[in-house]
């Protein structure tokens, strides 16, 4: 389980003057714990996250009794992108949590090899689980896909002993579609359009003009 030391802080303290001296605000709440300000060195924290990310419980050290938790938000520096501010959340002894996690497609689906498209519909599934059986992530095996309408259901992904699945059961999370190539329809080019309606006018314009009746002809009609 990861670990990570903490300091209680003034909720008035100068977050620039933390963040000069190398340390991001925090905060940790749950349960059974208000809203307590806390500060944390600011590389330990950004090595943290980039293992636990939002479904890896965190031991917090430093603020009386050790605490269990998960980083429940974080926030970035928009240009920068670091860290500038997380929140925890503590988690209940003895109470399952329920949470998102995401998924790992695993292997290739041999129906893409065939030419035909993978549809990933879903990126995480919600769980419930006890704390300490909180995967990282759920594998999802793509090698079952070998024909056109296999799919895999959220029911199918292998969870842990102590977990229920709270998204749907039937909930479709990849599935293979049949690859159809549309026919391109051919549009004439420009200059092949005007070519033709001169071409067309041309002909028009060196037709023969009607015969006109002579005045001898009219006469005798009449």
């Amino acid at each position: 389980m990861l670990a990570l030391e903490i300091t209680p802080r003034d909720a008035d303290q100068s977050v620039a003057a933390l963040r000069k001296r190398g340390a991001i605000p925090a905060v940790f709440y749950g349960p059974k714990e208000e809203a307590t300000s806390i500060s944390i060195d600011a590389r330990q924290l950004e090595h943290l996250w980039k293992r636990a990310g939002q479904t890896s419980v965190v031991t917090l050290k430093g603020a009386g009794e050790d605490k269990d938790a998960l980083i429940h938000d974080a926030q970035f520096h928009p240009v920068t992108g670091k860290l500038m501010h997380v929140d925890f959340y503590v988690l209940e002894k003895g109470k399952k949590v329920k949470v998102k996690v995401p998924l790992e497609f695993e292997g290739a689906a041999p129906a893409e090899k065939a030419g035909h498209i993978v549809v990933k519909a879903l990126h995480e599934v919600e769980i419930e689980v006890a704390p300490h059986e909180l995967p990282h992530s759920l594998p999802v095996a793509l090698s079952k896909l070998a024909n056109v309408g296999d799919h895999i259901v959220a029911k199918e992904i292998p969870l842990p002993a102590s977990a229920a699945l709270v998204t749907h059961a039937d909930d479709i999370v990849v599935s293979v579609k049949e690859f159809k190539e549309e026919k391109e329809e051919i549009t004439p080019a420009p200059e092949t359009i005007i070519g033709e309606t001169a071409k067309a006018e041309g002909e028009a314009e060196g037709a023969p003009a009607p015969a006109e009746k002579s005045e001898k002809s009219e006469k005798k009609e009449k």
